[in-house]
């Protein structure tokens, strides 16, 4: 019988450590209000039961600025001062060699949407949710088998730790697919004006503009730009947060089937059995109801990440972090939000520390951001390892290259 009325012996807390403000909010902010519902619920059947006793859950939030120094503060005064058991981050330019140490030193569980921030100097970091950017790859070996007269592409992607990784596998994807990239730019971060970036990507008439990891407000100027100069061709995006600006920006004719790799929680196709996220479509309309027009990519992720660690705690009976890792890896296999997923990661990352296994692709139809089908990343992997590797080690971004990475970055 469930002890619903037991009051909690304690508090647990928890880490959340991202860029709360600035440039990248859209991929922190919506996640950290997905952990609010997600806490709620919890503790609202009287907290999390651990063993035989009861815990409420408290998230403690430290903005980062997206700025290394500030990201080493937070996890110092999370870990030392709050106590916390666990650290959600977005990762990229945020774990740092510098947060690598102090957490790896610590022992300290730490999550990341990111697993190019993964290598086995930091075997308590995991990457359970996001498989960023490999799940990339699917959002173009789909397009190769639904629209095969689509044979070139023209691409850009910010320098830093978000669009460098997800650069080589858009390189990996369309060079498996045998779609030829005619233009490529990189651009800075602070980047704001993008007329001669598309006018670029533009000169050579391609079937594919590829917006790479683009932040939310790249991804509405590069599109709004693409539109004001007429092109009507094929729009790949990781993610295309607050689509219905976009929308009402250029025209739902225009936005008719954008490709990203993000679906909105009430899609039917969440309701399929092998997701594991639970109540996807309450879970989606209780967001809407107290997070009007913030629906975006992360949205669900740190909840989700907050599930399976839910879940591994229980099964530990204990929230001592090296337990929790190891419940969460047993057997090698995990229940990830869209189906039951492997930890892998060894060959690209030195350590396999990713929950992987199949992912959305989803395009606008009709207004509405729809699934179209979930794309195996292992069977990609498993058919051209070799091209992802290539392209990750021209741009020294596999694990053993970080030092050559750092001072790109």
């Amino acid at each position: 019988m469930r002890d619903l009325g037991a009051k909690p012996d304690r508090t647990l807390k928890i880490g959340f450590l991202a860029p709360l403000s600035g440039a990248l909010k859209s991929w922190a902010s919506p996640g950290r209000d997905g952990c609010k519902i997600w806490l709620d619920r919890v503790n609202a059947q009287g907290g999390l039961k651990v063993g035989n006793r009861r815990f409420l859950v408290e998230l403690v939030e430290h903005d980062t600025l997206y700025k290394p120094e500030v990201a080493l503060q937070g996890a110092k005064k999370l870990i030392m001062e709050d106590g916390v058991k666990l650290i959600l981050m977005m990762g990229g330019n945020d774990f740092s060699p510098e947060v690598r140490e102090f957490v790896s030193r610590h022992r300290m569980l730490v999550t990341t949407l990111l697993p190019s921030d993964l290598s086995p100097d930091a075997p308590t970091l995991l990457a359970p949710t996001e498989v960023h950017p490999i799940y990339n790859v699917t959002g173009v070996d789909w397009l190769k088998r639904t629209k095969p007269h689509l044979k070139t592409a023209a691409l850009c992607a910010q320098r830093d730790l978000l669009g460098l990784p997800s650069l080589a596998t858009y390189r990996a994807a369309f060079e498996a697919a045998g779609i030829e990239i005619v233009a490529e730019r990189l651009f800075e971060p602070t980047t704001s004006d993008f007329a001669s970036i598309v006018e670029d990507l533009m000169a050579d008439d391609p079937d594919i503009l590829c917006w790479d990891t683009a932040y939310e407000p790249f991804v509405h100027a590069l599109t709004i730009e693409a539109f004001k100069r007429g092109y009507d061709g094929q729009i790949l995006s990781c993610t295309c947060d607050n689509y219905p600006e976009l929308i009402r920006r250029t025209s739902a004719e225009f936005m008719e089937g954008f490709v990203f790799q993000f679906p909105d929680f009430d899609d039917p196709r969440l309701a399929e059995p092998q997701v594991n996220f639970e109540n996807a479509n309450e879970f989606y309309a209780d967001f809407c109801k107290r997070f009007p027009g913030t629906w975006g990519a992360v949205s669900w992720e740190y909840a989700s990440t907050l599930e399976l660690w839910k879940s591994a705690v229980q099964q530990a009976r204990s929230f001592d972090p090296a337990s929790v890792l190891a419940m969460m890896k047993v057997g090698g296999v995990g229940k990830h939000a869209f189906g039951e997923a492997i930890w892998w990661g060894k060959d690209l990352f030195g350590i396999d520390n990713a929950l992987v296994g199949d992912w959305p692709v989803v395009t606008i139809e009709n207004g509405r951001a729809r699934i179209q089908e979930y794309g195996s990343i292992i069977d990609w992997w498993t058919q051209h390892q070799h091209i992802l590797v290539k392209h990750m080690r021209a741009l020294d971004l596999m694990w053993d290259q970080r030092e050559h990475l750092a001072a790109k970055c």
